[in-house]
This record gives structure tokens, sequence and C-alpha cells, in this order.
């Protein structure tokens, strides 16, 4: 038993000399969500205390990101979070992508699916009421509708 907990041991701190990268792409404000849809500063907070950390390329790595595994899975968490949605690219998707991602992002909240527990855990305030989450799906499911009137075109083949 005693030598399984030296090896263990070994193995951890071993892994430490294998951080993550900590870097974010530069931002963007022409392209990021927040600037081009003129979020109101309530709502925008809201999302950004609730979604940017793993949801666009300005990722506040907390201390515990330093220490691995956790680094590892908090970076797998990002960049799967950046892939389903990336909120500082935001401009870049065409219309029907920008009105899907609203709309799953409300269905997350809405499920208690986003923020993920493990995220709220260590972020209070991400830790919303039921009218904050309430305001923020509401938000998401106008600017999906809006940019669906806005492009009829580009949206015919949902």
């Amino acid at each position: 038993m005693k030598k399984v907990l030296i090896i263990l041991l070994v193995l951890f701190v071993l892994i430490q000399f294998f951080p993550i990268d900590k870097s974010n792409p530069v931002p963007s404000p022409q392209m990021d969500f927040l600037t081009i849809k003129k979020t109101p500063e309530s709502t925008a907070n809201l999302i950004r205390n609730g979604c940017y950390d793993c949801h666009s390329n300005e990722t506040k790595y907390p201390w515990y990101s330093n220490i691995q595994p956790v680094g590892w899975l908090l970076k797998n968490h990002i960049t799967e979070g950046r892939k389903q949605l990336n909120f500082s690219t935001f401009a870049t998707y065409n219309p029907k992508k920008q009105a899907h991602v609203l709309d799953e992002a409300a269905e997350m909240i809405l499920n208690d699916k986003m923020p993920m527990d493990s995220y709220k855990l260590n972020h209070p305030e991400a830790q919303f009421s039921k009218g904050q989450k309430q305001e923020m799906m509401e938000y998401f499911k106008l600017l999906a509708q809006d940019i669906r009137i806005l492009n009829p075109i580009s949206n015919q083949h949902e």
C-alpha cells in the first residue's frame, strides 16, 4: 500500500510539468456578441459572469487550473465550449447559426445545463436567480427571432 501511494505521489508531481496553455486569442470588439448586439448592461453582466469563461476568448483561469489533471479538464471544457458557441467570434457566424446557437443557449439555461454545476460551485456570480435566468433566456430568444426575421432567405431550410 505504501508503495502504491509513493507511485501515485510521484505521478502527481510528474504531471505538474505538463501545464495547460492559458493564452487567449486576442478579443476583437467588432466581432463580440455583447458589442454587436448592443446588449443592455444588466444582461451583459449576466452573460459575462455565466458564459464568457468557457464561451469566449476572454477566459479567466482560476488558481486551480495550475494543478493537473484539473487544468486539463478545465481546458477541455473551454475548448468544447468555444466550439459550441464563442461569443468573441459571434459576428463570424452566418445568421442561421447565430439564431441556432442563441436558441440552444436559451434551452441550456432553461434546463439548468448551463452554467455547468461544476462551474457554479466555484463562481457564485454564475448562480443565477430564476429572474436572471429568465432575463437571459428572453434576450437570447428575442435576438434569435430578430435574426430570423431580418434574414428569412438564409433560414428557409432549417
